[in-house]
């Protein structure tokens, strides 16, 4: 390597090497970032991305190997010296505080002071809204976090990051709980961002978006690299094979089903949101025996609210719903549960799991008081290991040891162990809220197979997802929300991304 190409880089990870315990995370890894590059970092869930990138921003310490920004070799200790350096990284869970403002949310720990005491708040107004014009981001910051799209949310998690002076910029999964147009408009901004001098690594799974936006994607598996390659010289089916180590089925077989009997109906639902406005307005539907029926549409259109209502934690205003001719409105969530409905939620950390708790105890917190878990109110521990053991090995959840904490897993693996539970015991209806959120292209080829294998044995699975491919690919009707209503439904051959996409925006 020549000098002038090696001053071209603005990070080096050379030769990183993060163990904890017997277990190698990251073995040896070298990563180079080039000036104004976007860089895509792709591997399945688990093989090290998240705690290479943490290393690189000074959240984790490496056990052997150098880190380099801008040809000088560093000792990150903390994020704080990253910053320092011009490094800066957006998690894949935001780290925003609701009942702040986005002004509030962007200054903390940063704030201009007057006389070196106070908080100066319209002199970091100043600074940001120029910020915001320079790139610009139309965000207003009077609003609270809570009340923002998670688009939006984005966005200002990337303006905390430039307010802090990042050159570097490191997004953990940036589009994960994002829209189709909220993607289009993300890659946008990273464009103009690289354009106007910032380096930017990406960590994701998705290769439609790698082949858009990425110039270079470097591919690890199971904590080794793989390779760096060119993007415009290899095409997705390479990137997946190189990724899961095998080649990669996209399209999903369905199997021609009679529908006849309608297992799942809901009728006249209306529901409000945490605000009090009506989200759901007058909604019905019915789901029949051996149906995926897809919901698709923009986030924040009462798609949340109707799950929410379904699986029993959110108020029901007025209307009602059934499964196999039996009313369960109003019902608490563990009758509903008995009732043979299950949960895909759509947040994994704050619904899905009790992260303190290890993985076999959160495969059974809806079974936890029956037999065989449970006897005379004491919990058969050895039973609940050997269940959850089982289970774990089936979904691929990495590590698949029973007394793992959940905090500890990677989000796709998080993903993977709350869908092993949704489909502990076959449940007649299978609510599944972004069930492949967060995972990577093996994985949800897995996770296809099993929601088309659970509609093959006639049972009824409500499917709610942003991935327009997933909504197409699996569902047998799709009926699309806006505003919350129902305004249009697709059947067969009709189910088209044009079509779906001009209903999402309010169109006919």
């Amino acid at each position: 390597m020549n000098d002038k190409e090696n001053n071209n880089y603005v990070l080096e990870l050379l030769d990183i090497h993060k163990s904890y315990g017997s277990k190698v995370v990251n073995d040896n890894i070298t990563m180079r970032l080039k000036k104004n590059e976007i860089h895509a970092l792709l591997g399945e869930n688990g093989a090290g991305k998240t705690t290479l990138m943490n290393i690189a921003y000074g959240l984790v310490c490496p056990d052997s190997g150098k880190i380099k920004v801008n040809g000088t070799t560093l000792v990150l200790e903390n994020s704080s010296a990253a910053i320092k350096n011009g490094i800066g990284m957006v998690h894949q869970h935001f780290m925003l505080i609701d009942s702040f403002t986005v002004l509030e949310n962007i200054v903390l720990g940063r704030e201009c002071k007057k006389q070196g005491v106070f908080t100066d708040l319209q002199k970091s107004k100043i600074e940001i809204q120029a910020l915001l014009e320079q790139y610009n981001f139309e965000i207003d910051l009077e609003a609270k976090v809570k009340d923002i799209s998670v688009g939006m949310q984005q966005k200002v998690e990337i303006v905390k990051m430039l307010y802090r002076g990042a050159k570097i910029l490191i997004l953990d999964e940036p589009t994960a709980v994002l829209t189709p147009k909220e993607i289009d408009d993300l890659l946008v901004v990273l464009k103009g961002l690289s354009e106007s001098g910032h380096s930017i690594i990406i960590i994701t799974h998705k290769l439609k978006e790698i082949k858009k936006s990425a110039q270079r994607c470097t591919i690890i598996k199971h904590g080794k690299l793989v390779a760096t390659v060119d993007v415009k010289e290899t095409d997705e089916d390479q990137l997946a094979s190189m990724m899961v180590g095998r080649k990669v089925e996209f399209s999903v077989e369905k199997r021609a089903h009679h529908f006849s009997k309608t297992l799942f109906k809901v009728d006249k639902l209306c529901v409000n949101d945490y605000r009090g406005i009506r989200a759901v307005n007058n909604v019905s539907f019915d789901i029949r025996e051996g149906e995926i029926l897809g919901i698709a549409g923009v986030d924040g259109n009462g798609q949340s609210e109707l799950v929410e209502a379904i699986a029993g934690i959110r108020k029901i205003e007025s209307g009602h719903f059934f499964i196999e001719g039996n009313n369960i409105t109003h019902k608490k969530p563990r009758e509903i549960i008995d009732s043979g409905v299950s949960t895909i939620p759509e947040d994994r950390q704050k619904m899905g799991l009790i992260l303190p708790f290890n993985l076999a105890f959160n495969l059974i917190l809806h079974k936890y008081a029956i037999r065989p878990f449970s006897k005379f109110g004491f919990l058969n521990f050895e039973s609940i290991r050997k269940q959850a053991s089982s289970r774990l090995k089936a979904f691929d959840v990495r590590p698949d040891d029973p007394n793992y904490l959940a905090s500890a897993l990677s989000g796709g693996n998080q993903q993977k162990l709350i869908i092993a539970r949704a489909l502990f015991d076959n449940p007649k209806l299978l609510i599944a809220c972004q069930p492949t959120r967060g995972l990577d292209v093996g994985a949800i080829e897995y996770i296809h197979k099993m929601i088309i294998e659970h509609r093959n044995k006639g049972r009824s699975i409500l499917l709610v997802s942003h991935e327009l491919d997933e909504i197409i690919d699996l569902s047998d009707r799709v009926l699309v929300f806006y505003e919350g209503k129902i305004v249009g439904m697709l059947e067969g051959k009709a189910i088209e991304e044009r079509k779906i996409g001009l209903l999402m925006a309010g169109g006919e």
